[in-house]
C-alpha cells in the first residue's frame, strides 16, 4: 500500500518542471531494437494464429476481421492502432472498463480473444512503424479526454504507448484510472531494460488469468 501511495502522490503532481525526462540514449536504442525484432519474429512465428483469428471473425460475425481505432501516442500525436475485432459491428468507440464484464457488445468468439489477449496481437505492426513500444502505457482513445489531461499532467505523455505495462499486470481493464496513472507514472520514473523484461515476464503469467478482463 506504501508503494501505491508513492505512485498516487507522484502522478497527481502538476508538471512542475520536475517530471522525468523521456527514455533516451544507451536505453532508447536498445529499448527500440528489441522491439523490432521482438515483434518482427512474434509475427512470423504467429502467422497461423493470426490467419485462423481472421478466419474465425469473420466466419462467426459480420464485418472485417481487423478493427482499427484513432488512439493517443506520444506527446499526444494521433495514431490508428490495429487489433482483432471483438465486438460487434456498430458499438460505439468506448473504453475497456466501459464495457463491462458480460456486456452484448462482445462477440462470443470476441470475449476468448480478449481473455487470451489475441485480439492485441496486430498491434505488433504497430509496433514496427514505431507508433508502439512493447512495454509502455496503454494508449487511450481518442475521446478519454480525462486521462490523457492527467497522463499530460504526470509526465506520462512523454512515453511511448505499450501493448502491455506496468499497470496492465496489476490489475488490466478493473483498476480505477487514478491508479492506472499513478502506475505509468512510476514506470516513467523506473523505466529500464530489467524493468521491461519483468514486466513482459509477468504479462505472460497474467495471460492465463481472466481477472479484469471485460
Amino acid at each position: 500500500m506504501s508503494a501505491l501511495r508513492g505512485e498516487s502522490r507522484a502522478a497527481v503532481a502538476s508538471a512542475d518542471g520536475r517530471a522525468p525526462a523521456a527514455p533516451a540514449g544507451a536505453y532508447r536504442v536498445v529499448k527500440r531494437g528489441f522491439d523490432l525484432i521482438v515483434a518482427a519474429t512474434l509475427l512470423i512465428v504467429l502467422s497461423p494464429v493470426l490467419l485462423a483469428a481472421a478466419i474465425s471473425i469473420r466466419a462467426t460475425s459480420p464485418g472485417p476481421a481487423l478493427f482499427r481505432q484513432r488512439r493517443i501516442g506520444r506527446r499526444s500525436v494521433e495514431f490508428t492502432i490495429l487489433k482483432f475485432r471483438t465486438m460487434k459491428i456498430g458499438t460505439p468507440d468506448l473504453a475497456s472498463h466501459l464495457v463491462g464484464p458480460g456486456s452484448g457488445r462482445v462477440t462470443g468468439l470476441g470475449y476468448w480473444l480478449r481473455r487470451t489477449s489475441v485480439d492485441e496481437l496486430p498491434q505488433l505492426w504497430n509496433i514496427l512503424r514505431g507508433e508502439m513500444t512493447l512495454v509502455g502505457p496503454r494508449p487511450a482513445l481518442y475521446n478519454q479526454d480525462d486521462l490523457i489531461v492527467m497522463r499530460r499532467a504526470a509526465g506520462v505523455d512523454a512515453l511511448a504507448p505499450g501493448v502491455t505495462g506496468w499497470a496492465q499486470i496489476h490489475g488490466r481493464d478493473e483498476i480505477p484510472m487514478t491508479e492506472k496513472v499513478a502506475r505509468d507514472r512510476w514506470y516513467l520514473e523506473h523505466c529500464s531494460f530489467a524493468t521491461d523484461l519483468w514486466i513482459l515476464m509477468r504479462t505472460a503469467v497474467t495471460l492465463f488469468s481472466s481477472r479484469g478482463v471485460y
